[in-house]
């Protein structure tokens, strides 16, 4: 089963980046998004099982847009980007529906095929 997924981010090289490396882990990027409101409505169009999500985007924040999504029904699996982990807590991110955090650098080491598996089952 192939697992769909929307990638949001501001810069156009890291979605593509990040779109590379997640279509080389056998993921399917079903859209692209550069700020939170354009990702929520792709969630909403798509209905992904999974959001690579930055935290830092020009009009909401990572958090408030996991917040909201929280609330909707079959939310995605959320994990976070963001260059600097240390601006809030691991009880944030899990009262904000975040399931993990991948520091960019470390986004081309992490197992994102695994960290997108458990939205299937």
């Amino acid at each position: 089963m192939c697992i769909d997924i929307v990638v949001v981010d501001d810069d156009p090289g890291f979605r593509r980046m990040a779109t590379t490396l997640l279509t080389a882990r056998g993921l399917r990027v079903v859209a692209e998004s550069r700020d939170g409101a354009s990702a929520l409505a792709a969630v909403r169009e798509h209905r992904p099982q999974g959001l690579l999500l930055d935290l830092h985007l020009p009009d909401l924040d990572g958090l408030s847009v996991a917040r909201q999504l929280a609330q909707e029904e079959a939310p995605p699996r959320i994990v976070l980007t963001s260059t600097d982990r240390s601006l809030w807590s691991q009880e944030e991110l899990e009262t904000a529906g975040i399931e993990c955090f991948v520091a960019k650098d470390k986004l081309v080491d992490a197992d994102l095929r695994s960290l997108f598996t458990s939205a299937t089952t």
